[in-house]
């Protein structure tokens, strides 16, 4: 799952892939929001949010939701590098140690939530989130070549209604096939951002900033399964 590159896995390694990540960002993202009112993963919204408080005057909440976007952006372009610096020097377990960093800050934004205090305590943790989303976007993307987006939700919906109306009018089976096997991955990751989401708030609400902590799981052992061998 986190060895063979694009053309070389098949669906199922993708669908199982795309359903792991996109529950934990469901998590992280939900949780960060229903704790600090930030959006750690949905880059769309914090846009969107951006332009809102600069036509309203409101330049230091601007700021906060433009340096989210931009640690997103860091964390992705931080994953890409040590991707292609791993590929250079031919490591096979490139992409484990990419989610095992992941997983590691995860905890580190845990024990913040846990021990921290302070008045920006909530955008430290958040734009610390939004650095994690960013690395698991990069690393899902380029060992799939696009396929798998975990985040993406505004993209993946689209190519679910783009993919019903190719199915529509495909007469192809092997056509046909293709675009099933796509709805099924674009599907798993809507639903299990959605599952992730549920998650992390109820689990916030009963543990709080453990929930963090608790994500990282998934990443620790979907990275050690690759890093022990």
């Amino acid at each position: 799952m986190l060895i063979k590159e694009g053309d070389h896995r098949t669906s199922r390694i993708d669908l199982t892939l795309a359903a792991i990540l996109s529950f934990v960002a469901g998590a992280v993202n939900s949780a960060g929001y229903f704790a600090f009112g930030y959006f750690s993963a949905n880059m769309t919204g914090n846009v969107s949010l951006i332009s809102d408080h600069i036509s309203l005057g409101q330049v230091v909440i601007a700021t906060a939701f433009a340096s989210i976007v931009v640690l997103f952006i860091l964390g992705a372009f931080a994953a890409s590098l040590f991707i292609q610096l791993g590929k250079h020097n031919n490591w096979q377990k490139v992409y484990a140690l990419t989610l095992l960093a992941e997983a590691c800050l995860l905890l580190i934004v845990g024990a913040l939530d846990i021990h921290g205090s302070g008045p920006t305590r909530g955008t430290l943790i958040v734009g610390m989130l939004s650095f994690t989303m960013g690395i698991q976007n990069a690393a899902s993307t380029r060992i799939s070549t696009g396929r798998v987006r975990t985040t993406h939700v505004s993209g993946v919906a689209t190519d679910i209604g783009v993919g019903l109306a190719t199915l529509w009018r495909s007469h192809s089976p092997d056509a046909r096939n293709t675009t099933i096997q796509r709805l099924k991955l674009h599907s798993a990751t809507i639903a299990s951002f959605l599952l992730g989401g549920i998650v992390g708030v109820a689990s916030y609400r009963a543990v709080e900033g453990a929930v963090f902590c608790a994500a990282s799981v998934p990443l620790f052992l979907l990275s050690a399964k690759y890093l022990k061998r």
